[in-house]
């Protein structure tokens, strides 16, 4: 699946698991008697990333980590080494949802600098819009006035080069006027119609269309808050694994997201865009959709897409 994420597998919704190593938490005594304030350890950024457990979500964690960031991993499966605390959190879910941002704002005493939603699923079944529409949307709302209360706050969703291909209008409509049965709804009708690809795009559709009508808003660029999207092509995970490794699926895949530069991605070549996206550096960029993906949507739109 184009930009695939990271794995889903159910848990229980639980937070504040630190990793050995990991920066303290926020309120804590480090090391000799030192306390840790707002912000993290010596003033670092403090980050939250959802889909911290695999794929692009685990390489972004890591790599802001390696930076001396604070992050903050949410995933609805186990974290194991985003380097920072962790989140328990099924974002299919209104509770789950709300844990996310009642755990944020407690582990990040009140703010958070940059926000990555990362989380998504790649299966083909209505349910899916659920976490690659709503989930994401939720999460970028959710936490808005936690990054308001931040230092040179900025955010960034995770869509995909999917979000070019066909879709359909009654389920990107329905993301985009927070209707979400009537999403689940229209997503079950293009399943049982045998267009289940339609979902993944039209939720990854809805997602970049969100980030940019919300961007320009008073919330967010009167805010002083940076709000984009990064559209990845095939990336190596864990989710797009299962299309690689089908002779059949290969060649569709192949076929759908051509990238003629370089090839299939891994995580660790997206999340340095993702990272300076998400830094104090990145000043003006808002309201875009960067695509990462080797030419695939200049092979398939070309030059009429401007």
């Amino acid at each position: 699946m184009a930009g695939a994420e990271t794995e889903r597998t159910e848990g229980p919704g639980e937070w504040g698991a630190r990793e050995p190593g990991a920066p303290e938490a926020e309120g804590s005594v480090g090391p000799g008697g030192r306390s840790v304030g707002p912000g993290g350890r010596d003033g670092a950024r403090t980050c939250l990333v959802t889909g911290a457990a695999s794929g692009i979500g685990r390489a972004v964690a890591r790599r802001l980590a390696a930076r001396g960031h604070r992050v903050i991993g949410a995933d609805i499966a186990d974290i194991k080494d985003c380097g920072g605390a962790a989140i328990r959190a099924d974002l299919a879910t209104v509770e789950g949802r709300a844990l996310l941002v009642e755990a944020a704002a407690e582990l990040g005493g009140g703010r958070l600098d940059a926000v990555v939603a990362c989380a998504g699923v790649g299966v083909f079944d209505a349910d899916a819009v659920r976490v690659n529409g709503f989930g994401a949307i939720a999460t970028l709302a959710g936490l808005r006035p936690l990054l308001a209360a931040g230092r040179d706050p900025r955010a960034l969703a995770v869509a995909s080069l999917a979000a070019v291909h066909e879709t359909d209008p009654a389920i990107v409509a329905a993301v985009l006027a927070d209707d979400e049965e009537a999403a689940v709804a229209a997503s079950q009708a293009a399943v049982d119609r045998g267009e289940a690809r339609l979902v993944y795009a039209s939720a990854k559709r809805a997602l970049v269309r969100w980030v940019r009508r919300a961007a320009v808003t008073d919330a967010w660029a009167g805010a002083g808050i940076p709000l984009n999207a990064v559209a990845p092509g095939i990336v190596r995970t864990p989710l797009s694994r299962p299309l690689l490794d089908d002779p059949e699926l290969h060649a569709l895949t192949d076929a759908s997201v051509p990238m003629p530069l370089h090839g299939y991605a891994d995580p660790e070549q997206i999340a340095p865009l993702i990272d300076h996206l998400t830094s104090p550096e990145n000043t003006h960029v808002t309201g875009q959709v960067v695509f990462v993906d080797g030419g695939a949507d200049a092979v398939l739109r070309g030059e009429e897409g401007w």
